[in-house]
């Protein structure tokens, strides 16, 4: 999918944030942080997350997003190290610069309780870049919310959006499946789950977690968390 201008993650520098607390999080909660949420709640995030169970925790770096946390991802210093069960990051990472993604997810990692995990979605540029290929740059290939979607949107971020004054939904970076996977051990997530998805969707999903975990236990947030 191409980023949604309700989706955005602001890499622009901000004045440092209070320190987020968490005793504002049911006790009986678990709780994600999600990344770059711009307008979106967490209906928009994973049927595993939209359950009554999860706390959702909005951080973007647009304060007229209204998020509970004013910040950009790639520094996160006003939440404490292991403050969350998980987190959802969509459509975030390509809108950074090719240097500033280990700082992303070593923040990422941070945040996260020893058994915590995260849930990346972005765009595939292997299946983005198969259209170029065919000489499609510039032909829609399928319809989002924000209207059609060709792979020059996908490549550089959508230019409608961007041409608009959304100027952080320019992308910077992007990802194959095998990229962001090495991208996230060499970053220090110990284990791996990823999914590429073609036609019609050019998408990656890929969760991570901080510690070794068995794999029936991937198996079952794979279950939880990846698209059908």
């Amino acid at each position: 999918m191409a980023s949604n201008p309700a989706k955005k993650e602001g890499v622009l520098k901000t004045k440092k944030a209070p320190a987020f607390k968490t005793s504002g999080i049911p006790s009986s909660a678990k709780s994600f942080l999600h990344t770059g949420s711009g307008t979106a709640r967490k209906e928009r995030t994973t049927k595993g997350f939209n359950v009554p169970e999860w706390h959702e925790v909005r951080l973007d770096a647009d304060k007229a997003m209204s998020p509970d946390i004013v910040s950009s991802m790639t520094d996160m210093s006003a939440i404490g190290e292991g403050s969350f069960d998980a987190l959802f990051s969509s459509h975030n990472l390509q809108c950074l610069y090719v240097h500033e993604v280990p700082a992303a997810l070593a923040e990422f990692k941070r945040v996260l309780k020893p058994d915590g995990f995260a849930v990346i979605t972005c765009p595939d540029l292997q299946s983005v870049c198969d259209m170029v290929v065919q000489n499609k740059l510039t032909t829609a290939i399928y319809t989002s919310a924000v209207g059609p979607i060709t792979p020059i949107d996908l490549l550089y971020g959508h230019r409608a959006s961007v041409a608009g004054g959304h100027s952080r939904m320019a992308h910077h970076c992007g990802f194959t499946k095998d990229v962001l996977s090495a991208t996230l051990m060499a970053a220090g997530f110990a284990a791996i789950a990823a999914l590429q998805r073609p036609h019609p969707y050019y998408d990656l999903w890929v969760i991570a977690t901080k510690s070794k975990i068995d794999k029936a236990v991937l198996e079952q947030l794979v279950k939880e968390h990846f698209p059908n």
